[in-house]
């Protein structure tokens, strides 16, 4: 479990997502933060928020959107179970998660093509665009 010291009291937010394993380095922590992917309350949150225990935040990573609750705070970056100690997952964040994740398996979201042009739809394509390859 994460030790809890009188620093740890205020600890700003970018700090404790990259102690939570959320975002690999506190730059990008802070990144994500500054352009909108964590909210707090359903508000934008700034890097230097202090999170307090029983706080509920919304965290965007790539594909995936988290509604987590603070349970521990820490400014120190420890081993994933250590870092997953710090909050729970809401149930409902969970069942979204899977869900999303198995439309993604399923290719639901993704674009589908035939595949590789073929040469001569290449050319149609040079033709239609005005351009030759004859670069």
């Amino acid at each position: 479990m994460a030790q809890k010291s009188e620093e740890d009291d205020k600890v700003r937010l970018d700090k404790w997502l990259w102690a939570a394993r959320f975002y690999k380095t506190r730059a990008l922590a802070k990144a994500a933060i500054e352009s909108g992917k964590v909210h707090c309350r359903g508000e934008r949150c700034k890097p230097g928020k202090e999170p307090r225990i029983g706080d509920e935040f919304q965290i965007r990573t790539g594909f995936e959107e988290r509604t987590v609750k603070v349970e521990a705070l820490s400014i120190v970056r420890r081993g994933a179970p250590e870092a997953q100690a710090l909050y729970t997952e809401t149930e409902a964040s969970v069942a979204k998660r899977e869900a999303a994740a198995a439309m993604r398996k399923a290719g639901a979201l993704s674009v589908s093509t035939d595949g590789k042009p073929s040469k001569k739809q290449r050319r149609d394509l040079f033709k239609f665009r005005g351009s030759s390859n004859d670069n």
